[in-house]
């Protein structure tokens, strides 16, 4: 039950603090990417915190500051998570827009806004929501031996604007959504002392409402400090900032290090550093107001350097006088560009990559431990994958880490200035933008992994070009170590390092059945060779793939954080309303199959692409929000769901990757096709001598395969290997090939294989005239009257719709989600059918919607089954977006009086069906309706049948 009010009596509170300050004070050697905040002795302060939601905003006119909390209750981590707030409702305010307002108004929610019984279709739906000022307060103990030192508090990733008090005295604030908040207590007398922090997770800045460090679309936004909080003492001048840059030429770092003063006197001292097997000492002064430092230090000639092939990492330790040792770690590593390719450490570097927008159900938060970082990591190398993007936040410490330790590339955004606000037109947002950027380069800038980075997300404004080409200037100037841009998407600007645009990729918002995929016949030659070519500096590709699947239903057992996938009960509900509830783990096969073979001709475009810097997938795992986008092929914890693996995956993603131009998908079988295969390597190095084999196989075994030498590979997108042809003559009836091709080296630790289907078609024999063909309800009808067998292909423009949320039926799945694409098509996810009917015994098919398939979708529509009897099933389904769920066919078979009737949602007859696979099809369901087996088990009436057409 959500806790609104807390309460707790004076003397448990008592208890609950002496218990908190007893713990013993660690001293800690701080070793991280960064110089820690404080150094020297320090305490973790794990446990609980005394917290109060201030719900009226008085807690400072107040005082809570001054005296123990009057009603608290303890909590550790954020907020929700105890859970402390609010039970969801209709008028609850979430953080997010709400880009579409159907939930609010549409008859088919209202089950879903009954008081008690709310369910968000938007995004998963948390336990309690509380959005404003929460208090958190704890005794802390300054030892004896802390005499003439400062107290300092670092708390790790708080959300959102922190204040902070020590016994009544204020500390100051932080506005730092991705980077820890430190405050200076001061000297303070050895004993009990009084901490009191205020939290609050408004809209502090208006960085955007989507934006994921804030949005309730994915983390949540929650209320709290997670993370590591110390409590440590630092001399009065102590290494404030301590920042590396490194020279892959002469394998030396320099250190420029930021000394801070609170003593208020010039001094002077000696700085004591130790890497590379040497140390050396440099003499330092300081003023006042603090001081600066540089010294170079060098590391042996061969000291490794740092990629994802070596992630070699070193340290240097340095001291100021008898002060506490800060250690950094670093990489050797050098990214440059050359024209249109990113170089690192003098290397042709692809960027194979997704997103990572602050997805954690179960937490709600980013996690702060290394190992589950580590995990996440560990499952993107498995599928091919080299880069990481953080859509609109910033990962905490751990996150890099690991990165740095396995090798990972990762890109990092501040904020989504679109939508609730604009970037560059004189908001907070413009300042806090730089003075964050600041932060975390000051916080993360020594890590390698920190390899790019944009000012956000598809920036909005009317100024934003102006704006961002002065952060870039701004930044590119003041950090060299790292790649700027000016947004993820958009502006195209001069001052880019990189460009990441959205114009490569085989679909654009808004191009619905016109787009590559959906309204030209299947090939794998098209590349972005061009668009590439007019450009200067390297170009990312943004956000490709968006190819949904159905919900998998089953997932929702493994929500046992705060976030719930209650949306998902609501998909459930349009199913079983429509009777296809035992079809769901069949629709997640199918539309999970068709979504794989959309993401590798995503990437393998990408890939056939000379000189193209990368991609970025949106999304490997699923994006949860903006109306529930399952986009990806694993779930939000980063899981398989059942349809593809790694091991499948990583045949068309990886750092080598094979592949083969095919002019087309179908072919006839008196055809033999060139292709030409080419690589993708992005190995460590250029291959030596390799052989190139290539096998053609179908269900009668091995047709054709072949074998050849090649002196070396180059690295390089689109390489040319050789050209090969595929004679087809051996394939004596209608068949589904594949085409397997390989690449062996001494230098690579296994084979690279990869593979394609193609559809193979033989001259078909003359049609049966047992069957009646028919384009139209009338001419059928009678027919059916005096007991013939008919075949009804409907033109698809007479196939009757659905006036509201109207089915588009494509060959693909759905792009995003419609609920948040407001109905752009397709919105359906292909087709599902049985290989084995017998009705589709002469058209080589799997369950689900393959590239053949095309010849037949794109000039389909999807009929409706919602008028006919339950008992039918049809021979093949369409399946419907999930936010509706209805009942779709694409062919039926009835009685309609005493015929027999296969009824089409496309033409039979030509110019329309008059490709190979349109033909084949139609021979198919003919020798079906002619055959003995051929006995429909559901009834129609005329009635009914007329029900089907506009």
């Amino acid at each position: 039950m959500p806790i609104s009010k807390t309460n707790c009596d004076r003397s448990g509170r008592r208890t609950f603090l002496k218990t908190l300050s007893s713990g013993a004070l660690m001293a800690l050697a701080p070793v991280a990417g960064h110089a820690a905040p404080a150094g020297g002795e320090r305490t973790r302060m794990e446990g609980d915190w005394a917290v109060s939601l201030d719900r009226a905003d008085r807690g400072m006119m107040e005082g809570w500051f001054t005296r123990p909390l009057a009603a608290a209750v303890p909590v550790r981590g954020s907020l929700p998570a105890q859970p402390l707030g609010d039970a969801i409702t209709v008028d609850t305010q979430w953080t997010a827009k709400l880009f579409n307002r159907q939930f609010f108004i549409a008859p088919e929610y209202a089950a879903y806004r009954a008081p008690g019984k709310v369910k968000v279709p938007f995004f998963l739906q948390p336990d309690t929501h509380y959005v404003g000022p929460a208090w958190f307060q704890r005794e802390i103990v300054i030892p004896r031996h802390w005499d003439g030192k400062h107290a300092v508090v670092s708390l790790e990733r708080p959300h959102w604007e922190t204040r902070a008090w020590i016994d009544g005295r204020y500390l100051g604030r932080d506005d730092s959504l991705h980077t820890p908040h430190v405050y200076d207590l001061g000297q303070l007398s050895p004993g009990k002392h009084l901490l009191t922090v205020r939290v609050d997770n408004r809209l502090i800045v208006d960085i955007g409402s989507d934006a994921h460090g804030v949005s309730d679309h994915t983390q949540g936004n929650w209320n709290g400090i997670i993370g590591n909080i110390e409590l440590s003492a630092r001399q009065p001048v102590w290494i404030e900032d301590l920042q590396a840059y490194p020279d892959i030429h002469t394998r030396s770092v320099t250190l420029k290090g930021v000394i801070g003063n609170a003593s208020t006197r010039a001094g002077s001292g000696r700085v004591r550093l130790a890497g590379g097997g040497t140390v050396r000492q440099v003499d330092v002064s300081w003023q006042p107001e603090g001081g600066s430092f540089e010294a170079i230090v060098p590391y042996p000639a061969d000291a490794g350097l740092w990629d994802e092939f070596s992630p070699t990492l070193h340290v240097v330790a340095v001291r100021l006088d008898d002060g506490p040792e800060v250690a950094v770690r670093f990489g050797f590593r050098e990214l440059k560009t050359s024209g249109t390719q990113f170089l690192l450490n003098g290397r042709p570097l692809f960027l194979r990559g997704t997103l990572e927008c602050c997805i954690f159900p179960l937490t709600g938060h980013p996690p702060t431990d290394i190992a589950e970082w580590r995990r996440i990591l560990t499952i993107a190398r498995a599928f091919g994958l080299n880069h990481l993007r953080f859509h609109s936040y910033c990962p905490p410490q751990a996150a890099f880490d690991a990165a740095d330790e396995m090798g990972f590339y990762y890109q990092i955004e501040l904020c989504w200035a679109n939508g609730s606000t604009t970037i560059g037109d004189g908001k907070p947002v413009d300042a806090w933008s730089m003075t964050e950027a600041a932060r975390v380069l000051k916080a993360y800038g020594n890590h390698p992994s920190f390899m790019l980075m944009p000012q956000g997300n598809e920036p909005g404004g009317k100024n934003h070009p102006a704006y961002l080409a002065n952060f870039v200037r701004h930044f590119a100037q003041r950090d060299a170590r790292r790649l700027w841009t000016s947004g993820a998407g958009w502006p195209e600007l001069a001052e880019n390092q990189y460009h990441i645009l959205q114009q490569p990729r085989i679909q654009q918002w808004g191009e619905e059945l016109k787009s590559r995929v959906n309204g030209r016949p299947p090939e794998t030659m098209i590349d972005y060779r061009g668009f590439i070519g007019e450009r200067k500096v390297p170009v990312v590709s943004h956000e490709i793939g968006q190819w949904c699947v159905y919900p998998d239903l089953r997932e929702r057992a493994q929500y046992s954080g705060h976030l719930k996938a209650k949306n998902f009960d609501i998909f459930e509900d349009r199913l079983r309303a429509s009777g296809l509830a035992a079809l769901a783990p069949a629709f997640l096969h199918a539309s999970g199959r068709l979504q794989t073979l959309l993401y590798k001709e995503e990437i393998e475009a990408a890939l056939r692409t000379p000189g193209m810097g990368g991609f970025q997938l949106l999304d490997l795992h699923d994006f949860p929000g903006q109306g529930t986008a399952l986009v990806g092929v694993l779930n939000p914890f980063w899981r398989e769901k059942g349809y593809v693996g790694a091991a499948e995956f990583s045949r068309f993603c990886g750092p080598t990757v094979m592949l083969a131009r095919l002019p087309k998908r179908v072919f006839g079988n008196d055809e033999a096709p060139r292709v030409q295969l080419e690589v993708a390597h992005s190995g460590a190095r250029p291959l030596g001598t390799a052989s190139v084999y290539w096998r053609l196989e179908s269900e009668q075994g091995v047709l054709e395969q072949g074998e050849f030498q090649l002196a070396g590979v180059p690295q390089g997108t689109g390489v040319p290997l050789g050209a090969i042809t595929l004679p087809l003559a051996r394939v004596e009836r209608a068949a589904k090939c594949k085409l397997v091709a390989g690449l062996r080296s001494p230098d690579l630790a296994a084979p690279v294989e990869n593979d394609w289907e193609l559809w193979v078609y033989p001259p078909l024999p003359a049609a049966a005239g047992a069957v009646q063909v028919v384009d139209s309800v009338a001419a059928a009808l009678p027919l059916l009257a005096r007991g013939d067998t008919v075949l009804l292909g409907l033109p698809p423009a007479k196939v009757r719709n659905f006036e509201r949320h109207p089915v588009k039926f494509g060959f693909s799945t759905i792009f995003w989600n419609t609920l948040w694409t407001e109905g752009q098509g397709p919105t359906t996810l292909g087709v599902l059918c049985d290989p084995a009917h017998p009705a589709l015994a002469a058209f080589p098919t799997d369950a689900h919607t393959n590239w053949q398939w095309w010849h037949v979708v794109h000039r389909a529509a999807a009929l409706r089954l919602d008028g006919l009897p339950p008992s039918l099933q049809p021979l093949v389904r369409v399946i419907d977006d999930w936010h509706t769920g209805r009942s779709l066919g694409l062919v039926i078979e009835a009685t309609v009086g005493a015929g027999r009737l296969i009824v089409c949602g496309f033409e039979l007859g030509e110019p329309a069906g008059a490709d190979p696979v349109s033909r084949q099809l139609r021979h198919s369901l003919a020798a079906y309706a002619a055959s003995a087996r051929f006995a429909p088990q559901t009834a129609l009436t005329a009635a009914m049948l007329k029900s089907l057409v506009a």
